[in-house]
């Protein structure tokens, strides 16, 4: 079974992922850019389930940027790690640089271009929402 390992900064956390992972999401929201001091952040939504953290229970740390939205972050190192939504049970967004591996998921779109740094130019020719993507509905 494949499997990928990830750190924060300073080695504190760890974590495994079993199975594959899903498609990198890019967002450009204003609260993703402020927690990663960066212009946008790459997450990998994973099942909790598949997401095992080998140490450093202790040095996470939670803070509720929205009503029901919680990010993760390393209290030692201050690494973001992931989010998860109340609204979104058994799913965490795991912060894509955190992997050891080289990974085979790849971005798929990028999310809230509405509010993207204007300082950060989009060069690729993905899918742009400019809020929240949504997937489509399924035809019945």
């Amino acid at each position: 079974m494949q499997s990928y390992t990830g750190s924060c900064l300073c080695g504190g956390i760890a974590f495994e992922v079993r199975g594959p992972l899903a498609p990198i999401q890019v967002c450009h929201c204003q609260q993703c850019r402020k927690a990663q001091g960066a212009p946008f952040a790459t997450n990998t939504p994973v099942e909790e389930a598949a997401f095992e953290l080998l140490s450093g229970r202790e040095l996470i740390t939670e803070y509720e940027s929205s009503p029901g939205k919680f990010r993760a972050f390393c209290g030692r190192c201050g690494s973001p790690v992931y989010s998860r939504k109340a609204d979104l049970p058994g799913v965490l967004r795991i912060r894509a640089g955190l992997f050891n591996e080289p990974l085979e998921a790849r971005p798929v779109f990028h999310a809230y271009t509405g509010s993207k740094a204007n300082w950060w130019p989009i060069l690729d020719d993905l899918p742009r929402f400019a809020e929240a993507w949504k997937p489509e509905p399924t035809l019945r």
